[in-house]
């Protein structure tokens, strides 16, 4: 099964996949998008590499440098001179910087322009993923494979890989070179450090049980402000304050203890770690006193024991989180590869679209014995032996009580999902043959809550016909009664929505919309309440406008107030996934016990 770890910036959880040939097979899959950059990281590592070998010649030179002080340089090719080493422990610390620089520097560009394409092609087919995976999904967690998985994957390539190659080189070398300085104090050394290092293994997974356990505390407080900040308007009807913020306080406690109980063990390990790190150097440097009382060892080839032995243990004590983060970046490109593998409805490019090879359609609708079920709900059938037909320029209301499958028999049309059984004909030819981005392009649709991306309103109304000049904007937007309140901005179409178009009305909002879909000029319309939102003023000029908007065009209109679709072509009647009744107004005014009649006396009595 797999193990989760909080990423603390990311504030969700990660899985921590085991580093055994399968998972790395597919992560180098993945790491595949280094190929275009492959000569820069090549040469990254190679720098990394040498600047990891030069580190190594540290201790053995300042070993070097006390002996010549004291005077055991022994030998005319020996480095002589105190001055003479210092002057070569500078030109490699010259090196070394640069060295670093480079490979600092290579690593990040190869790697941030690597996970740039990665982004952009897992977001590219994210938003090119059919309808049916998005309703079994949480967009939190779509959201966190662009966020926390792809941060997590930045991280190892441009640190958490060279790290490694760092910290293996360290230990290596430096191993060998403190067994070639004294196999005495290396095997003291030994004895020492694998206690140290089971003990930091012990304490690394239960102070991160605890950090994982306080950052769960946290994620809850975090819930509780966004769910605030997002009712605040009932939080201040309800003139609850007080309890907001007690819940909030109370949350802040649990996380508090959870945090002090992983400060605690923290603290402990701190105190256990200095206690055995600097009581490890006091017995080495003890036992190296006694040698080099002996003779056996010199004052540098102490020096350079005890460096030596610092480079290992730092080198193994790093080594265990970073087996941890590569079990994170495992986990993260295991979460990665899935969505890139699912089966997008189309692949969109960068690239502006292709014009389309599709000539214009006439809008000729037919749903022929329609039976749908949505993938997340198999056994419940929405929409049961459903046919009806529009043809060019109708007008079909679609009418029904809630659920009864009115805006899944519009997401059929959109092909936002495809018939269980039977088809949808457009022009005499079925939905599927069509290349879906040619198909979608002919419709255009007004929906009931409006949500305005964050831009300007010339940018939102555009999103209708990307590319569209600004005389064609404001022609839309007249047509749809929007010019006059545009135009009552200080910035005019310049203005800013805000998040989801908070700061204007919904009937602004509505009235953006509908000049976003006179803009693209479809073939098939499709308005679901459109006028719902707008005063009575405001309503008659859209209608207007929408009367205007639907000529030669066929239009489907979901109803939920009546008296808007009095005088459409037919209206369709959906109760309980079926068609009950059809017909004009007046015919279905005629019909005694229909179901309409029951709905319109309802409203209208109202």
């Amino acid at each position: 099964m797999a193990r989760y770890s909080r990423n603390d910036e990311a504030g969700v959880e990660l899985p921590k996949a085991k580093l055994d040939r399968e998972s790395l097979t597919q992560a180098l899959e993945l790491f595949g998008y280094l190929h275009p950059y492959r000569v820069r990281f090549a040469a990254a590592m190679v720098s990394l590499f040498a600047s990891s070998l030069l580190s190594l010649s540290f201790p053995y030179l300042a070993g070097s440098l006390i002996d010549s002080a004291m005077g055991h340089t022994q030998g005319s090719g020996s480095l002589v001179g105190v001055d003479r080493t210092a002057m070569l422990l500078v030109g490699i610390l010259v090196v070394q910087a640069s060295l670093s620089y480079f490979h600092f520097l290579t690593f990040s560009t190869a790697g941030q322009s690597s996970v740039v394409d990665l982004r952009r092609d897992t977001y590219a087919r994210l938003i090119s993923l059919p309808m049916s995976f998005f309703a079994q999904r949480r967009v939190g967690e779509l959201a966190s494979r662009l966020s926390a998985d792809l941060v997590q994957i930045e991280d190892t390539l441009i640190s958490i890989l060279p790290q490694f190659l760092r910290q293996s080189t360290l230990l290596v070398g430096g191993i060998g070179l403190i067994a070639v300085t004294s196999l005495k104090l290396t095997g003291i050394m030994l004895v020492s450090l694998p206690v140290l290092t089971v003990v930091a293994v012990v304490f690394g997974r239960k102070t991160r049980k605890i950090a994982r356990e306080a950052q769960d505390r946290l994620a809850d407080t975090a819930t509780i402000v966004e769910e605030t900040l997002q009712g605040i308007v009932n939080v201040k009807a309800f003139a609850n304050e007080s309890y907001e913020l007690r819940r909030y306080h109370e949350g802040l406690l649990t996380f508090l203890k959870s945090t002090l109980r992983g400060a605690k063990l923290r603290a402990g390990f701190i105190a256990f770690v200095v206690f055995s790190l600097f009581g490890s150097i006091v017995l080495v440097l003890w036992s190296g006193a006694r040698l080099l009382q002996a003779g056996e060892i010199t004052f540098g080839d102490l020096t350079r024991f005890i460096l030596y032995t610092t480079f290992v243990a730092g080198a193994m004590g790093q080594f265990a989180e970073l087996y941890s983060q590569l079990q994170r970046a495992i986990g993260a490109t295991q979460r990665v590869r899935e969505l890139l593998r699912e089966h997008g409805e189309v692949e969109p490019s960068l690239t502006s679209a292709q014009p389309s090879e599709l000539a214009r359609l006439r809008g000729d609708v037919v749903f022929e014995h329609v039976h749908f079920t949505y993938p997340s709900r198999q056994g419940v059938e929405v929409l049961q032996d459903i046919s009806l037909s529009a043809l060019s320029g109708q007008r079909i209301a679609l009418v029904g009580p809630s659920g009864a499958g009115k805006s899944t028999l519009i997401s059929l049309l959109l092909r936002l999902y495809d018939p269980s059984r039977g088809q949808v004909l457009i022009d005499g030819l079925d939905a599927r043959e069509y290349r879906l981005a040619e198909l979608r392009a002919q419709m255009s649709m007004v929906p009931q809550e409006v949500m305005l991306f964050g831009g300007s309103i010339a940018e939102n109304i555009a999103y209708g016909k990307p590319g569209a000049t600004l005389d064609e904007i404001q022609r839309a937007a007249q047509q749809a009664n929007a010019h006059d309140f545009i135009q009552g901005f200080p910035e005019g179409y310049s203005t800013l929505v805000g998040d989801r178009g908070i700061k204007l009305s919904g009937g602004q909002r509505q009235r953006i919309a509908i000049a976003r879909a006179i803009l693209k000029n479809p073939a098939i319309l499709i308005l679901d309440e459109a006028t719902s939102s707008l005063d009575s003023e405001s309503e008659r000029l859209i209608q207007e406008a929408l009367e205007t908007l639907m000529q030669g065009r066929t239009s489907f209109i979901i109803a939920h107030r009546l008296a808007t679709v009095r005088h459409v072509d037919r209206i369709i009647v959906i109760a309980d996934g079926r068609i009950v009744e059809s017909g004009t107004h007046d015919e279905l005014q005629a019909l005694e016990q229909g179901v309409y009649r029951r709905l319109a006396a309802l409203q209208f009595r109202g």
